[in-house]
């Protein structure tokens, strides 16, 4: 019982919970500063995840779109050699 009256007689060390809380904010911002770096890096590596996809599947359509372009001219010709075929057969 005397020690609580003796805690109670010397009052509050308002500095040392001050000192204490202060540390505990700088300790919670930092750490809440690391995360959003954290989360920001991953997004731009996702982003750039995707657009070096897309630079991928733009390069790979330039051929295709090519061989589509031809397709129609190697149709004309079958269907030029089918006509003639069957104006000389009919």
């Amino acid at each position: 019982m005397t020690g609580t009256t003796l805690a109670a007689a010397h009052g509050t060390n308002y500095a040392a919970i001050g000192t204490t809380l202060a540390i505990l904010f700088i300790v919670g911002a930092v750490i809440a500063v690391v995360v959003a770096s954290y989360l920001r890096l991953q997004s731009h590596r996702a982003d750039a995840i995707a657009m070096a996809n897309y630079r991928k599947l733009a390069e790979d359509a330039v051929p295709n779109q090519q061989e589509q372009r031809d397709q129609p001219d190697n149709l004309t010709a079958r269907v030029s050699a089918v006509v003639q075929l069957m104006q000389e057969v009919g």
